[in-house]
């Protein structure tokens, strides 16, 4: 009994220690070039915006071959590249049954013609989900590194209209 009770407490001791597990560098994640990352806002479809194709022969039943509307949220990351400065891409995820779904990925230019040194990304607010669609974050950028940061406002509508300018505080 005393050895079974010892085989416990050494399992139990070393149990965690033995689930941890190094990340090799092939195993990496995300890559050591994005420097700032927020997910934040959200976003959703209404059924008027999805195109309803049927195929011929296709159950005329509508409920079962009407698509469901997509909903997700915003991923707004920097990537430093090799000159220090960055570029800054804007994802819309799709929450998923099967977990997020990139469903778009694009280069914010407004930022990139300003070869920016970004020094944060920021949401509008770290407590949860806003009550509107939309997005709103800042990104703190320098276009000269020594320089003070100055804040640009990222906005996107509820009609998903973006919005790029420098922050009136």
């Amino acid at each position: 009994m005393q050895l079974r009770t010892a085989l416990l407490a050494a399992a139990l001791i070393t149990g965690p220690a033995g689930l941890a597990k190094a990340v090799t560098p092939a195993d990496t994640i995300l890559p050591p070039t994005v420097i700032f990352a927020t997910s934040t806002g959200y976003w959703e479809e209404s059924r008027a915006d999805i195109a309803i194709e049927r195929a011929p022969g296709a159950a005329s039943d509508p409920a079962k071959a009407e698509p469901q509307p997509r909903r997700g949220y915003y991923k707004l990351f920097s990537v430093r590249q090799p000159d220090k400065t960055s570029k800054i891409y804007l994802q819309q995820i799709a929450q998923t049954d099967s977990g997020p779904e990139i469903v778009s990925s694009v280069e914010l230019h407004e930022f990139t013609q300003l070869k920016p040194y970004v020094t944060d990304i920021r949401p509008e607010s770290s407590t949860g989900m806003g009550k509107q669609p939309g997005l709103f974050a800042t990104v703190y950028l320098k276009t000269d590194p020594n320089a003070e940061s100055e804040g640009w406002t990222v906005l996107i509508d509820e009609f998903g209209e973006i919005t790029i300018e420098k922050a009136t505080n």
